[in-house]
């Protein structure tokens, strides 16, 4: 089941070794700006177009920006601590094996094409032998040992009371992640389609069908996609964290969806049926149901296949590599594959990527930055503060509430305190490649199905500290920093005040902001689903994120082809908030210094330091991409493209259009009256 803690993550996508002094990145190049392009017309390609000529996209990625190289310079780190372990030949059992192993069999493509399908082919031999008398089991079989096909039943934090775990009633999400791409018949989606039955086709024929069979599959696989896609959520519906929250009894929901074994598959979990589940999307789940009635047992097993073979493609050979390239060349645009070392990595982090992390803080992560980002995230809290109390659209009553939310909220800089154990994961050399990874993702729901009864784990993070990201997590309410992006052009020792806060101090901001926007104003100060805006409160906030939202869906990405200011308003908020605050924070702590950022003495490198502020958050998203990923990313993406994250989003803000004298008749211009001020 995708709700999971980690889905409701609001988010900004050994032995030692040397960092080389290549790998310090830095932050801005103030004299690298493009001086063509003037910053009252076009801010975003001022700043950017020289490094976008710099960075030309190369065949292996659909886009490419700051993200990117931060993610290159945290893989070479990471591929360096993976392959001084395996240099020290390490003792079976220990964690340095597991991870060495993992990576040993991503690398090796000659087991793997010897191999081809023989790692699923009993997988896939027990789904078609099953009888008519036997589905039933098969089914609870899947969502047990397999993944969740139709829907699922899983467990995280109660929306309403985040102290408890509740088991959730929900969708699986689609194979093609979006319901647009099912539902709608213009030429984009019908060749996305096309490219997917494509892959079904061809990945089937690799695990052993033939190619009449591999159609039927196929066509069966999408009809059933469709069905559900149907009455899958909306993108902006999807938004609407309380429409999630639908306590049921369990013989509710057995009467509700007769035929969906849900008593039966909490069993399986090995854990008790509590008396009452939270169903999530209600429409899909009887959908769920009405299939499961409808569908006859050559539907439901092909189906199942498919979920077999999907989900195991990137374990097996090369054939079906390529043929994954090949869909995904359509949806993106890539050119080239990822090389087999970066696939290899991935992999090992993403099942031991706390393992990998521990040793990455000790050779990556200095204790400064965390002290400084101690500071940092106590100046945003206090500029914060002081914005919410001068709101002009919310009464008293809410501040009180939302600074007890600010003062509440929790924060958590570079790495966990606690580690993850992973002393019960058993990885075999002598077992596939996807053998192992298909144990080691039974061992993580094992893992949290042993949570179930116990108080809810508040020191565990959702995301690795090599991580180049950030997010609020409203069930706790807090922040988290992972060490990864606590580098340049987020953040620099080596930098001044203006481009850290510019840089990581909008990005505190942004996480800050989170827990008020459209979807953490849904959380009071204990992560627990209250509402504690007044009606009044709730009408202004809505206006004003309206105009916000009519802005973005103003831009055309690509011709006919318009921005989703609806789906993307939460990003939208928090970037918005983020500069605002960290501009505020930023001020604030050069008069502490006895700083006057209006003198000549304060200039950098000989530009205005207000200026440099704005122009390092623009740095932040420089990017080139192609339009096959715009579309894509326009479909599925809550962020709005970076051009939009600067453009949009500074002509809302005075300080800017003075820093850069803006004025009526520029491009950067908007006129006060519709300028949207929310934080």
């Amino acid at each position: 089941m995708k709700i999971t803690a980690s889905a409701m993550l609001l988010a900004f996508g050994a032995i030692a070794l040397p960092m080389s002094a290549q790998e310090h990145l830095k932050s801005l190049d103030g004299q690298g700006v493009d001086k063509t392009v003037s910053p009252k017309e076009d801010f975003y390609h001022h700043v950017n177009a020289k490094w976008q000529k710099d960075h030309p996209l190369s065949a292996e990625y659909s886009r490419y920006g700051q993200f990117n190289i931060l993610n290159d310079s945290s893989n070479n780190r990471v591929k360096r601590i993976v392959m001084g372990l395996a240099a020290t030949n390490p003792a079976p059992g220990t964690n340095a094996f597991k991870i060495a192993t993992i990576y040993e069999q991503g690398m090796d493509s000659v087991r793997r094409n010897r191999e081809g399908a023989a790692p699923i082919k009993g997988k896939l031999a027990k789904i078609e032998n099953t009888k008519p008398s036997e589905m039933g089991d098969l089914f609870r079989y899947m969502h047990r040992y397999e993944s969740a096909p139709l829907f699922g039943v899983s467990m995280m934090e109660d929306l309403a009371n985040s102290q408890v775990y509740s088991m959730y009633v929900g969708s699986t999400g689609l194979g093609l992640g979006d319901r647009d791409y099912y539902l709608l018949n213009d030429k984009r989606n019908k060749e996305v389609r096309n490219a997917y039955t494509k892959l079904i086709e061809t990945e089937m024929q690799l695990a052993g069908y033939s190619k009449k069979d591999a159609k039927r599959i196929a066509k069966n696989v999408l009809k059933i996609e469709t069905l559900l896609a149907d009455s899958t959520w909306t993108r902006e519906e999807s938004r609407n964290i309380p429409a999630m929250y639908n306590p049921r009894t369990i013989e509710q929901i057995e009467q509700m969806y007769p035929n969906l074994p849900v008593r039966g598959m909490i069993e399986d979990m090995g854990i008790a049926v509590p008396e009452t589940l939270i169903v999530t999307e209600m429409n899909t789940v009887k959908q769920a149901d009405n299939l499961m009635k409808t569908l006859t047992d050559r539907e439901k097993k092909d189906y199942y296949l498919w979920d077999i073979v999907s989900g195991a493609a990137g374990a097996l050979s090369d054939d079906f590599s390529n043929a994954a390239f090949e869909f995904s060349k359509v949806m993106s645009g890539v050119e080239q594959q990822r090389p087999r070392w970066k696939k290899s990595l991935g992999a090992v982090e993403g099942v031991m990527g706390e393992g990998i992390g521990e040793l990455y803080v000790e050779q990556y992560f200095p204790e400064s930055s965390k002290e400084y980002m101690v500071n940092l995230v106590e100046n945003l809290r206090t500029a914060l503060g002081k914005h919410i109390i001068d709101l002009p659209w919310m009464t008293n009553e809410t501040k009180l509430q939302a600074i007890k939310k600010l003062n509440s909220i929790t924060v958590k800089i570079g790495y966990p305190d606690k580690w993850k154990d992973y002393s019960k994961l058993e990885i075999d050399p002598n077992l596939s490649y996807y053998e192992n990874l298909h144990n080691a993702s039974l061992w993580a729901f094992d893992r949290q199905m042993e949570k179930w009864g116990k108080p809810v784990d508040r020191t565990e993070w959702g995301m690795t500290p090599q991580t180049i990201n950030a997010y609020y997590n409203p069930l706790f309410n807090e922040i988290v920093f992972p060490a990864g992006i606590l580098q340049a052009p987020f953040y620099d020792p080596e930098s001044s005040d203006a481009e850290n806060y510019g840089g990581i101090g909008v990005v505190i901001g942004h996480e800050l902001t989170h827990g008020f926007d459209d979807q953490g104003c849904n959380f009071d100060y204990a992560g627990n689903m209250v509402n504690w805006w007044t009606d009044e409160d709730r009408k202004a906030f809505s206006d004003k994120t309206a105009g916000l939202a009519a802005q973005f869906s103003a831009v055309e990405v690509l011709p006919g082809l318009y921005a989703n200011g609806e789906y993307t308003l939460g990003e939208n908020i928090a970037d918005q908030g983020g500069l605002r605050v960290a501009y505020t924070a930023w001020l604030d702590s050069q008069k502490k210094k006895g700083v006057d950022v209006t003198s000549e003495a304060a200039l950098i490198d000989g530009l205005d330091p207000t200026q440099v502020f704005y122009m390092n958050y623009a740095n932040l998203w420089a990017t080139n991409i192609r339009d096959e990923e715009i579309r894509n990313l326009t479909t599925a993406d809550p962020h709005s493209l970076g051009v939009n994250r600067v453009n949009v989003s500074l002509r809302n803000i005075e300080p800017f259009m003075q820093a850069f004298g803006v004025k009526e008749g520029d491009k950067m211009f908007r006129p006060v009256e519709e300028r949207v001020i929310i934080w």
